[in-house]
């Protein structure tokens, strides 16, 4: 199986490497259109700010490789961010996706979220033999808004989507890189998929 994570200035893309290698998966970090079109499966994490890692996207003519592909694609944190149509980090447009909106939290708890909360409501591929309730890894100071596309949510202040779905395109906020089992659940979910 090929995997490119992809690399377009953006943290995070060793420990999700690190994690496909933990369950035996080989993969390739890369920005080259080639082998990213090639690829059986295409990750896109990221920690990073909106803003700076859509210029570096557009600059590289990433982002329509990436609104082009028709394998599975699977979007992490910031990466489910820039999928949407809109960030408030940076007041930029993304990859247009998923309709909806990422927003910054309210000041009115601790921001950013950090640490492990329940899933609630996961539904659909990416959540077969995941249960509700079970807890995963979040680092996020901007959430994105509960849509269409929403197949898990999450509460931190108030509700938003722990996870998007639409054709071949899949993303969660929470990083499953992190998460432990139930993270390395959702990723095997992911790699299982078929086109």
């Amino acid at each position: 199986m090929s995997i490119a994570i992809l690399k377009y200035n953006a943290g995070n893309v060793i420990s999700v490497q690190n994690a496909l290698n933990r369950l035996g998966v080989d993969s390739v970090i890369t920005d080259n259109e080639t082998e990213i079109r090639n690829a059986e499966k295409v990750i896109f994490p990221g920690v990073g700010e909106a803003g700076s890692a859509m210029k570096y996207l557009r600059e590289k003519g990433l982002d329509k490789v990436l609104i082009s592909l028709k394998q599975p694609v699977f979007g992490i944190c910031l990466g489910q961010q820039l999928m949407c149509a809109f960030s408030e980090e940076g007041a930029v447009n993304c990859l247009g996706i998923f309709k909806t909106l990422v927003k910054k939290f309210p000041p009115v708890d601790t921001v950013p979220q950090m640490g492990w909360n329940n899933l609630l409501n996961p539904r659909g591929e990416l959540f077969l033999n995941v249960t509700e309730r079970d807890d995963f890894y979040f680092v996020h100071s901007y959430y994105a808004e509960i849509c269409e596309n929403t197949v898990a949510t999450c509460d931190y202040i108030l509700p938003f989507s722990a996870a998007l779905q639409k054709d071949n395109f899949y993303a969660t906020q929470f990083h499953p890189e992190k998460s432990g089992s139930t993270g390395e659940q959702v990723l095997l979910n992911f790699l299982k998929l078929q086109k």
